[in-house]
């Protein structure tokens, strides 16, 4: 499981390093891709396949099926840990979440989470205890 939170800068060739506890679970090939509420998601290969086993089955038909298969797809990548720990991050995927050098790495159980460090302080600041209680009511937790 992933899990935790990690702070860690960008070096300028856009590397970034992952902590030893979460390399030991993504593997040796992990896959980057755009994420969701403007982050990155790293997924192991084993969590990966899910997504393209899920996404096989979706209709062509279905306008938010090529939505969602050309947002994920489209934008994912292969990646592997340089010796010194670290991955690179391409220049569209940094865009996207608009990482230009500090960033939280989070574990949220079967993906990693890679957000620029305001971004994730400022939806951290945006979350009470409160809402996430509302939120948690509906999904039978």
């Amino acid at each position: 499981m992933l899990k935790g939170e990690y702070h860690h800068s960008l070096d300028d060739k856009g590397r970034v390093f992952i902590p030893s506890k979460l390399r030991s679970f993504l593997g040796e090939t992990f896959v980057l891709t755009r994420g969701l509420d403007g982050c990155l998601s790293i997924y192991p290969q084993d969590e990966w396949q899910i997504i393209v086993e899920k996404a096989r089955g979706l209709k062509l038909t279905d306008p938010k099926a090529r939505l969602f298969k050309r947002v994920i797809f489209s934008r994912a990548v292969d990646c592997n840990v340089d010796k010194q720990g670290r991955i690179a991050i391409p220049q569209n995927l940094r865009e996207h979440a608009a990482i230009d050098r500090d960033v939280a790495i989070v574990g949220v159980g079967e993906r990693l989470e890679v957000w620029s460090e305001e971004r994730w302080s400022g939806y951290q600041s945006e979350i009470s205890d409160d809402y996430i209680a509302e939120q948690l009511e509906g999904l039978d937790f």
